[in-house]
């Protein structure tokens, strides 16, 4: 397994930037069972763990499939070199189930939920830094007997049985750093409608709010520049619909649709101006097509078309609910592309965005859902439903997702 081929891939697809460090590979690692320690000061640090590959794993360099409540991280990680005004972010993919992260001694942020990604702004921190260098620590609090959380297909028994796979603690996906300048692009939605043949786009900004500002957005299809426009920024957000020329009948509509035989994609430049200068450039992409219901049928692009779908856990052998690399989420897409399957049921699971990144590029349907708890109580609702609001804000621009 490469490490460094699993880091290649930006671990958010919709939304490239540039310049990224991949935090995956050797951590500094502590098991805590009784939860005896209550800050970093007090944890000893004795082993190793290869991230993003939970404990319970072997890739890990761990493999501990026993009962354990809590587990901490450390590493230190040069400070990257910001401008005058910049920001440095610390993204976490996903990381199993309470984690609270500590940046030289101090509390920088907390996050809830095993399967929603999180970022901190760290920019204090990095700026005091006195060596050059940050320390970053990670504590993961996975209760295993919790059956009120949302833990999906992990098992609660101390050995897997029946239906149930071996539990994920801790850090589970990629953790990586980037810097930005003062105001950055937040978040981005992208919403197709064939029948006014445009695309919407709601983008949220971070950081100050933007003054006298505008985000310049490029669509472009097969080589071809199908849109290139700027909208005023009022306050933090953008809201336009991009209307596209009606290439006129139907040969030509479809060869700008989207679907599993045909997963044309519409790439996007996104930049944010304060006058003459580019505060945030990102890279993104969309893709033209709908989907819906006519009575029995499932219609894809306004038209009738069957779903021949698989059931898809995402595990594997040694490195459990992590791909060992990005070559094996799109490998799991062909394969299924390959067996004669148009799409995947992804079971109990919230996959890596990279894997739909996958779908999208190669052409695979995927029916998404929220990982089960298997308790109901007034906490378990609030639990899940926090997570898969998270979930719907993360995935919902892929072209792959149908449910």
């Amino acid at each position: 397994m490469d490490l460094d081929e699993f880091g290649r891939g930006y671990p958010r697809p919709q939304m490239v930037r540039p310049e990224w460090i991949s935090l995956n590979g050797r951590w500094e690692f502590s098991l805590d069972p009784d939860q005896r320690c209550h800050g970093p000061s007090e944890v000893r640090w004795h082993r190793t763990i290869t991230v993003p590959f939970s404990p319970e794993t072997a890739a890990s360099g761990i493999e501990e499939p026993g009962y354990f409540r809590v587990c901490w991280y450390r590493r230190r990680v040069p400070t990257p070199q910001m401008s005058e005004r910049g920001r440095l972010l610390l993204h976490f993919g996903a990381v199993d189930y309470d984690a609270t992260v500590y940046i030289d001694g101090l509390l920088a942020g907390s996050h809830r939920g095993g399967y929603t990604p999180f970022t901190l702004d760290i920019t204090e921190a990095a700026c005091q830094a006195a060596d050059g260098e940050l320390e970053i620590v990670v504590r993961a609090v996975d209760d295993p007997h919790d059956l009120a959380k949302p833990r999906g297909k992990q098992d609660w028994s101390l050995k897997p049985h029946s239906i149930w796979y071996p539990r994920t603690t801790g850090i589970w996906q990629t953790v990586w750093m980037e810097t930005v300048n003062e105001s950055w692009i937040q978040r981005l939605k992208w919403t197709p409608n064939l029948e006014r043949w445009e695309i919407g786009l709601d983008a949220d900004l971070g950081g100050r709010p933007a003054t006298n500002s505008c985000l310049h957005v490029k669509l472009v299809c097969r080589e071809t520049t199908i849109a290139d426009d700027s909208y005023m920024v009022l306050g933090r957000e953008v809201h336009r619909h991009v209307g596209l020329s009606d290439p006129g009948i139907d040969d030509y509509r479809n060869e700008l649709l989207w679907s599993p035989e045909s997963p044309t994609l519409i790439h996007a430049t996104l930049e944010l101006r304060e006058g003459d200068r580019v505060v945030d450039r990102i890279s993104s992409y969309t893709a033209l097509r709908t989907i819906g219901v006519q009575r029995d049928r499932v219609v894809l692009n306004n038209r009738p078309y069957p779903l021949r779908l698989v059931l898809d856990q995402g595990y594997w052998d040694d490195t459990g609910s992590t791909a060992p690399d990005d070559g094996a989420l799109k490998r799991d897409v062909e394969l299924a592309k390959e067996m004669g399957f148009n799409g995947v049921r992804k079971h109990q699971k919230l996959e890596d965005p990279r894997y739909l990144y996958w779908a999208d590029t190669l052409g695979l349907l995927v029916w998404e859902e929220m990982p089960s708890a298997y308790r109901f109580t007034p906490d378990s609702v609030e639990r899940l439903t926090v997570e898969w609001i998270a979930a719907l804000q993360r995935d919902v621009s892929h072209p792959c997702i149908i449910a």
